[in-house]
């Protein structure tokens, strides 16, 4: 389908086989109609059959991070960020921003905003946020919109939000209402 990706990452599925990224409910259509044709589960994408093991689905993954696809790294950097090896996930975040990836510049802007694995860095933080938010990137929207307001800067703060309330960020909607009630958007 054409529709975008919900922002809720537990709702869609990363195929490993390609590092592209489908909703579940493609995944499931595509799954009943493979069981309906009696055909062996493949990539909705590549048309490469899916893998049986975890090994072989990780083996495939780690080819897609060693011909640096900028999403499967970006994955393998959130793994490696979940088990605290925060240099590791910082390498691979690098490597895919570089490439142009909106959640690894997300990512690395939480690094720099929290010293993990680097040196805090407000304006490596921002840099790294507004790359995101420029890469289609809702939350890093978001976040921008609150470091302008706790900066004093309400307009740009609101012009923020409704971009990331546009891209379904309902934290914005919020803000944007606050802002209202407060007197400070018409």
């Amino acid at each position: 389908c054409c529709l975008p990706l919900p922002l809720d990452s537990s709702k869609s599925v990363m195929m490993m086989c390609c590092s592209k990224v489908i909703c579940d409910g493609c995944s499931h259509a595509n799954k009943i109609r493979e069981m309906e044709e009696r055909r062996h589960p493949k990539c909705p994408f590549c048309r490469e059959q899916l893998p049986t093991t975890m090994e072989e689905s990780e083996k495939r993954r780690m080819k897609r991070v060693e011909v640096n696809d900028p999403a499967a790294m970006t994955q393998w950097g959130l793994e490696q960020f979940v088990k605290g090896n925060y240099i590791t996930a910082f390498e691979h975040f690098t490597t895919a921003a570089g490439l142009g990836d909106a959640m690894a510049h997300y990512q690395l802007a939480g690094l720099y905003q929290f010293g993990r694995g680097v040196e805090k860095d407000k304006q490596k933080e921002i840099r790294h946020l507004e790359q995101a938010a420029i890469g289609g990137h809702p939350d890093a929207r978001f976040n921008l919109g609150w470091n302008e307001w706790n900066n004093g800067n309400t307009e740009k703060a609101v012009q923020h939000w409704i971009i990331s309330a546009a891209q379904g960020q309902d934290e914005s909607i919020k803000n944007l209402m606050f802002a209202f009630k407060e007197g400070k958007v018409s």
